[in-house]
């Protein structure tokens, strides 16, 4: 089985076709991927050399047409992948040979080359745009990619390779399951419970096998590493609990154990907010929106009920006033946060005034002896500006006698670590304070639209009795 892709290869912006051809090359011959250029092949020029003759058609191709061409695809390329385990890198060169002389019929220059650095071998066959003689050039036509894919099936068939046997549209399967995505912290964190399940010697020895895993580690106060692909550094102190630099030197020298992290799937929301039916009609929606909002709402209706049975609510009057204890609790809890925040801010700025004043204490008084000389004052602006603007805070606040620096340093800690603490419960207040509100006004609307209805059933039975009397 082989699946195929056909890709017109662009000149790039700022680069000359000739560099641009030479990157193409040198990544499809590289020796890491072709078991040191064991399995690459060419027709019609030299796989050390295909970049430069592929410009010398082009050259000879401005020669005979006397014009450059216009468009900017300088070559094609042809991806061949086939199944994992059923054909070698060798046979698969062949293979990739056959399909690129077969689609130019050898009329275009191309180089095959198979690479066999991941579990599925694959081939990346690259051709010159340009003929051979240099008169004309390839044009991508309507349904390339179509007749690439057929020419690969009718040889791997000739070869008894498997295809891919498409399936009618209506027997196909939708996928609905896909493989959760794996962060690069995550994949770190699999590795490291790896390498200490080995139990190295220490720490260096650690680092060691990090990096025959394909990491790069950069040793310094935090020691940080790099995988392949990635633009920055991690931290170990950031991977969380467990992966700290001083809690695995812990582990290494045996005075704590592993617990390898399992990473919590995320909470889904017990339940949403209904829908204005009502409003949305009004809007214009569709009798289908309609439909599909009514069983919304039941749904959503039916989890709102479970999370009230959860909390223990048994009625309209006590879930309105548990709504309204958690919103003022969650306001104060706010309110401390930002008082301790403001807080924070007026002892920084306090204590810069404090250190400014210190600083030019000597300035000002000599400025001052001066008689306020204007030389003196443009001689020392930058500090009497600082001092006046320090005297100035001091006489704005009321403080007739400066606290001490350390004093300040002091509060600054105890609030920060008050702010810090807190910060959980204020979480926890929010959530819970918007799970209850938004069960409330769930139920509000729930009530109201069966009012409604009721409302209408009513109205339509009194009428219909009406005018059966008449009649």
């Amino acid at each position: 089985m082989a699946a195929t892709r056909l890709i017109a290869l662009h000149k790039n912006k700022g680069m000359t076709v000739a560099a641009c051809l030479k990157n193409r090359t040198d990544y499809i011959e590289n020796p890491d991927k072709t078991e040191q250029g064991q399995f690459v092949s060419s027709y019609a020029c030299s796989a050390l050399t295909a970049d430069e003759e592929f410009m010398l058609t082009k050259r000879q191709y401005d020669l005979v047409n006397g014009r450059r061409q216009k468009s900017d695809v300088i070559a094609y390329q042809i991806r061949q992948s086939f199944r994992p385990g059923e054909i070698t890198a060798e046979e698969a060169n062949k293979v990739g040979y056959e399909l690129a002389m077969r689609f130019t019929k050898g009329k275009h220059a191309f180089v095959v080359a198979t690479h066999t650095d991941r579990q599925h071998i694959h081939n990346h066959v690259i051709f010159n745009s340009t003929v051979l003689d240099g008169t004309r050039k390839f044009r991508d036509f309507f349904f390339s990619a179509l007749a690439v894919q057929r020419l690969s099936d009718l040889i791997c068939l000739e070869h008894q390779l498997s295809i891919i046997e498409k399936k009618p549209y209506r027997e196909r399967q939708k996928r609905v399951l896909y493989p959760p995505k794996e962060s690069n912290r995550d994949r770190l964190c699999g590795i490291i419970d790896t390498i200490l399940a080995e139990q190295p010697k220490d720490f260096e020895v650690f680092l060691q096998k990090l990096e025959q895993q394909g990491y790069e580690a950069k040793r310094g106060k935090y020691t940080s590493v790099k995988g392949k692909g990635q633009k920055r550094f991690i931290r170990f102190r950031t991977l969380g609990t467990g992966y700290g630099e001083d809690e695995i030197k812990a582990v290494l020298e045996g005075k704590a154990k592993h617990q390898p992290y399992q990473k919590q799937p995320p909470k889904e929301q017990p339940f949403q907010l209904l829908v204005d039916i009502q409003g949305r009609m009004a809007e214009g929606k569709s009798v289908g929106y309609k439909k599909w909002a009514t069983k919304f709402n039941l749904k959503e209706m039916s989890k709102t009920l479970l999370f009230l049975q959860e909390q223990k609510i048994s009625s309209a009057e006590e879930l309105r006033e548990r709504a309204t204890a958690a919103t003022e609790r969650y306001h104060a809890m706010g309110d401390s946060i930002k008082a301790a925040e403001a807080r924070l801010t007026e002892i920084a700025i306090l204590k810069t005034h404090i250190i400014n004043y210190a600083k030019t204490r000597e300035v000002y008084a000599a400025y001052r002896k001066a008689g306020y000389s204007k030389a003196f004052l443009e001689a020392h602006r930058e500090e009497i500006t600082l001092h006046k603007a320090a005297k100035t805070a001091f006489d704005e606040a009321g403080l007739q006698k400066l606290p001490k620096v350390k004093e300040l340093d002091a509060e600054f800690a105890e609030l920060l670590t008050k702010k810090k603490a807190a910060y959980p419960d204020y979480r926890k207040a929010r959530n819970e304070m918007q799970e209850l509100v938004r069960a409330q006004k769930n139920v509000e609307r729930f009530f109201a639209e069966e009012k409604g209805t009721t409302e209408k059933t009513q109205t339509r039975y009194e009428y219909s009795v009406c005018r059966h009397a008449r009649l």
